[in-house]
């Protein structure tokens, strides 16, 4: 029977792993848990910041939402408050289109 190998991943992330995955500064990450409710990362007896999956998805939505599509906190507070499975079914969709417009661009350049 061939090996085969277990693939590993984080459970947790630090803060400072997650503003390098988003280019942005550990400030805004921690202003915007602040600000949305839907950001609740664990944290130690140190306050230390411990990011899981879900809240990188979440974390993900609201940069979609203010940093891409030019909302305002207020806004995207209000629109995650008013229709979030509709916000993240649409967030979904454009994810989908960015890859598979990446896909095909890559599959330009090697032509």
């Amino acid at each position: 029977m061939p090996y085969k190998e277990t693939r590993i991943e984080k459970v947790y992330y630090s803060i400072g792993e997650v503003a390098e995955m988003f280019h942005v500064k550990p400030s805004l990450i921690r202003y915007w848990e602040k600000e949305f409710d839907i950001l609740k990362p664990h944290k130690n007896n140190k306050g230390t910041r411990f990011f899981t999956r879900e809240d990188i998805r979440n974390f993900h939505l609201i940069y979609h939402l203010v940093k891409e599509r030019g909302m305002t906190i207020k806004g995207a507070r209000q629109k995650l408050k008013e229709n979030r499975e509709e916000t993240e079914s649409t967030f979904e969709v454009v994810r989908i289109l960015q890859k598979v417009k990446d896909m095909l661009l890559e599959i330009k350049d090697s032509i």
